[in-house]
């Protein structure tokens, strides 16, 4: 059969044709159609949006933990009773509610 190469920025596909096709046939009798291409480029889009999600959810759950713990930590140092003891001066706290929330 004859060989067909089609360039595109950086690939380069070569195809050999092995037979002719019935014009009347579909267009996926080969293996290969519009579809099988874009579905390849959400998956990579898709892993690359979940990776961000990944590390953006990460990067929130980390400040949560600080920013409640300097709350809790300003509150002994104003001398108030820790939440651990009964106290409950924290939650008059916006840094603590900031870290709640985030």
């Amino acid at each position: 059969g004859s060989l067909i190469t089609l360039s595109c920025l950086s690939h380069r596909v070569v195809c050999q044709v092995i037979s002719s096709a019935d014009p009347s046939g579909s267009a996926q009798d080969n293996g290969t159609s519009d579809i099988s291409w874009i579905t390849r480029l959400e998956s990579n889009y898709g892993f690359y949006i979940g990776l961000g999600l990944a590390v953006f959810s990460s990067f929130l759950i980390g400040s949560s933990v600080i920013l409640k713990k300097k709350g809790l930590l300003r509150l002994v140092e104003k001398g108030g009773t820790r939440a651990g003891d009964g106290g409950h001066g924290y939650l008059k706290d916006w840094l603590w509610w900031a870290g709640l929330l985030t």
